[in-house]
């Protein structure tokens, strides 16, 4: 008969328990942080994935955003010379000797409370490198665009973008033939 009390003593303590773990609070409701135009200023430690053709590239790379110019201050450009320099032992010596290539992305913010984001609209500039190649210098100008708007997310204060290399000019000729560089950030945080 002990053993029978203690049972259902412990089964009306289990009841309860759960009737209280079912029990919602009335403040549940995630209130998510207003983003500003200002938020988006800092620095980055992002994903990039750059891909030409069927070949894909991953690694991490920081950049700092800041007054309406995202700055890479290594931007990687391995892609581009490898495309001008076919030769992949020249190409790597010309890659150590170029050494780092800071780049500026203008970009213009709009504000989009519904969503909580910040739109970025880039408004990309050519590049210019010059890369040495068997005693002589080659004057690369590489035209960036950005197709599509990036953003900076107010849920994880990430921002994602994407831009390609569309199209490469060496010593004033084009390059052709020529496959569109792609560079994509999935999801960039804020160090």
């Amino acid at each position: 008969m002990k053993k029978l009390t203690v049972l259902k003593s412990l089964m009306m303590t289990a009841i309860a328990v759960l009737g209280f773990s079912l029990t919602s609070c009335n403040d549940d409701k995630y209130e998510p942080i207003p983003v500003k135009l200002s938020d988006v200023n800092g620095t980055y430690k992002a994903r990039l994935v750059t891909s030409q053709g069927g070949k894909f590239n991953e690694k991490i790379i920081d950049f700092t955003a800041k007054d309406t110019i995202v700055t890479f201050k290594d931007f990687p450009v391995r892609e581009i010379v490898k495309t001008i320099v076919t030769d992949p032992v020249k190409a790597d010596t010309a890659l150590a000797h170029i050494g780092k290539v800071e780049y500026k992305l203008d970009y213009k913010s709009k504000l989009n409370t519904d969503q909580n984001v910040v739109e970025l609209t880039f408004e990309p500039k050519t590049l210019a490198i010059q890369i040495p190649v068997d005693g002589t210098t080659k004057n690369a100008v590489v035209k960036l665009v950005a197709k599509q708007k990036g953003f900076f997310v107010g849920y994880d204060w990430s921002m994602r973008f994407g831009f390609e290399a569309e199209k490469i000019t060496v010593d004033g000729v084009e390059l052709t033939p020529y496959q569109t560089i792609k560079y994509d950030i999935p999801i960039s945080v804020k160090n």
